[in-house]
């Protein structure tokens, strides 16, 4: 176990400094991904894609959550955040953290950019170029790049044209000459389609790649565009805008509606800008000027602009300098059962671990119930799914051959909204019944009820993620996929659905918990169980993981629970506003964030029942749903209790267990905000959590030849 940090911090249960600052807590995550991309030990081109992550990251970071910061700002908020800090103060703070992550990306950069040059990836600038490779570049440059380019003068009768969200642009200023000949500067912009492949090849082979990013070739090549024009001053820009949708609630519509702020979004207000370092100060001002951004948000960069588009350097040679191949396992139970889903989840419930346990398992569930003439009915919620979705092609395959079929589909999936309107249509089309869901609330949980025709009778399956509807992300997160037959829980997600489909409010539920009725009493009920367990003198222990601990209320009951005696772990991937480790107060709580390979998205909730963990006897949840106002309050979200024996064991011994004892993906989160590698401990036992669950099956899945920790 885990040992206790010792706090030097004095702070009690009334002090705003209780809670770390929710963007600041981010920010914190994020740079726990970056450091991968610096860790040595791992492959190269994977801690190219570790940098090409955290700048991804970062700015959806910056055109949602602080593009919200300065809209409060702008507008006058005064309400402060948990940790007492007003809008003004989050902004400062915030700004400053993102430039400190910025500089660090790109010190990384130019690390990676060495290695990859002695690993014969060679990134070039201009002023590289030799006179047979400039040949090379020029052809590609006039059939490929010079036809879509379209330089735009400024002045009265051009005014500053539209630039989208991320978009990469030049900017020029030229010496022209009036009618009068007099000599006067002019500012061009050149937007660089981005369409176009962000680096061109100069070489491709299997020995080596030479490559220029496209604007270096732009500017190689920039008399073209400007024939017998001195170019007094060139400079790169890349914006960055408000991409969050505000709904409106007299919004008759919702799918036009979304149609509408869709395109709204892609004319946000420009937040931030980074621009290419020593740029002028004439350019400077009239980026700053035509963008409407002062210049505490520009930045400076000494490097490519855009560094989440160096992913594209990691296809060139997927097989060297990556992880090693892992291809997910298919649940033995199902083939046992030569294929049959129904068969194998009605002789007992099944959990399913992805990615170490193949998605497709979801699909077979799914495809077999289109084809199946005794399958009468299937309901299902989407929140995200991926282009030429299988799943999609299930539900279209199911309603094309008679059976009712209704689809959930959240259309206020962030940045999935354009996708989920465009599969909307195409099943309205099949026949599906599409519904949007609530206009206040998302519908965040994902689950799918099937009820079938068995000897005259109707039998429902229900299936339960904590993880989307997804098969590429289910190569990379880590989610629990359960399949039950047990009609109590089929009952309980038939209400759910009716309470988004038409508005029923679901009677008492039997066994799982719903957001916003219910989850989060349920959650509060299980820790004053512990509160009062601890108090008897009877063991207390609680067990947490998601990817988010930010709800106010959650949070204090759990240092109420610490200051008790109960034993706290918590596993928390991304933001923690819950400071740990501080006497009288958090003594008793440990703080986890694995960051690794994969992506850890399960929630799964534990509560010792009387019982030391890991228990057979332990109150096991898993839920769609994180430990954040939202969630509890603004979605509907499920919980369900875990009660076949092996499904049990295998989440409490295997998954739990081994998260705890990880210690080559983990970070233990510190009482000042900062996080410290469990990695660079010295530890008597390495354990690599991604690694064990490659390397053993399941319980539930296969239930033999499985090795327990």
């Amino acid at each position: 176990m885990l040992k206790k940090i010792k706090s030097e911090i004095m702070i009690n249960n009334k002090s705003e400094k209780r809670f770390f600052n929710r963007e600041i807590s981010w920010l914190k995550f994020n740079d726990r991904v970056l450091a991968l991309a610096s860790d040595d030990s791992l492959p190269l081109y994977e801690r190219l894609n570790f940098l090409s992550i955290s700048a991804s990251n970062l700015d959806e970071f910056l055109n949602v959550r602080f593009a919200g910061l300065i809209g409060q700002y702008k507008s006058g908020v005064t309400e402060k955040s948990n940790d007492g800090l007003m809008p003004s103060d989050q902004v400062n703070f915030t700004n400053s953290e993102i430039s400190s992550l910025i500089d660090k990306q790109y010190n990384i950069w130019s690390n990676i950019r060495n290695l990859l040059f002695k690993a014969n990836v060679k990134i070039f600038n201009k002023e590289e170029i030799d006179e047979s490779q400039k040949e090379i570049i020029y052809s590609y440059f006039i059939k490929n790049i010079f036809p879509v380019l379209t330089p735009i003068a400024i002045d009265p009768a051009h005014p500053f044209p539209f630039i989208p969200n991320l978009g990469l642009t030049m900017a020029f200023t030229l010496m022209t000459r009036d009618l009068r000949k007099k000599d006067e500067n002019l500012q061009v912009i050149l937007p660089i389609p981005s369409s176009l492949d962000r680096f061109i090849k100069i070489e491709l082979n299997k020995v080596e790649a030479k490559l220029i990013p496209i604007e270096e070739v732009i500017e190689l090549f920039v008399d073209e565009l400007f024939p017998d024009t001195k170019i007094v001053d060139i400079t790169k820009f890349r914006i960055l805008r408000d991409t969050e949708i505000e709904i409106q609630e007299e919004s008759e519509d919702l799918v036009m509606f979304y149609e509408e702020a869709l395109k709204r979004r892609k004319r946000g207000e420009v937040i931030y800008v980074e621009i290419e370092n020593n740029t002028s100060d004439m350019l400077v001002d009239f980026i700053m000027r035509e963008m409407d951004v002062g210049s505490e948000y520009i930045k400076e960069i000494d490097g490519i602009l855009g560094l989440e588009s160096i992913k594209e350097l990691k296809l060139l040679d997927e097989n060297n300098h990556s992880y090693p191949l892992f291809l997910p396992r298919f649940p033995e139970r199902i083939r046992d059962h030569n294929g049959d889903c129904f068969a194998a989840i009605k002789q007992k419930d099944i959990i399913v671990h992805h990615p170490y346990e193949s998605f497709d398992v979801v699909v077979q569930f799914l495809s077999q119930a289109a084809k199946d003439p005794d399958v009468i009915s299937i309901k299902q919620t989407l929140y995200r799914t991926s282009a030429n979705s299988p799943i999609v092609r299930a539900l279209i395959d199911a309603a094309e051959s008679g059976k009712s079929v209704t689809a959930i589909i959240e259309l206020k999936a962030r940045f999935d909204e354009e996708a989920n309107i465009n599969f909307a249509r195409d099943m309205e089309r099949a026949g599906v019944h599409v519904i949007f869901g609530f206009l206040e609330l998302k519908t965040h949980a994902k689950a799918t009820l099937i009820v079938r025709k068995e000897n005259k009778t109707l039998f429902s399956y229900v299936h339960l993620g904590t993880g989307n509807y997804h098969p590429i992300n289910a190569r990379i997160y880590t989610d629990l996929s359960f399949f039950t037959a047990d009609q109590g829980f089929a009952k309980d997600i038939n209400q759910l659905f009716n309470y988004v489909t038409g508005y029923a409010k679901p009677k008492k539920f039997s066994n799982i918990s719903m957001s916003p009725i219910d989850l989060h009493k349920t959650i509060i009920d299980e820790i004053n169980r512990e509160i009062s367990n601890s108090k008897s003198g009877l063991p207390a222990h609680i067990w947490l993981k998601m990817n988010a601990l930010i709800d106010s209320n959650i949070i204090d009951l759990l240092y109420d629970a610490s200051c008790a005696g109960v034993k706290i772990v918590l596993i928390v991937r991304g933001i923690c506003c819950l400071r740990p480790g501080v006497e009288g107060l958090s003594e008793n709580i440990i703080v986890k964030s694995i960051v690794g390979r994969y992506l850890e998205h399960s929630r799964i909730y534990c509560f010792g029942n009387k019982k030391e963990l890991p228990s057979d006897q332990a109150n096991i949840y898993i839920s769609s749903a994180d430990l954040m106002p939202r969630n509890l309050y603004r979605r509907v979200e499920f919980m369900a209790p875990i009660k076949n024996k092996t499904v049990h064991r295998q989440i409490i011994h295997q998954i739990m267990l081994a998260n705890i004892k990880d210690t080559q993906n983990s970070w233990t989160l510190l009482n000042d905000g900062n996080s410290l590698s469990n990695k660079s401990k010295i530890v008597e036992e390495q354990f690599d959590a991604h690694q064990y669950f490659m390397t053993n099956p399941s319980l539930s899945g296969r239930g033999k030849t499985v090795q327990e920790l």
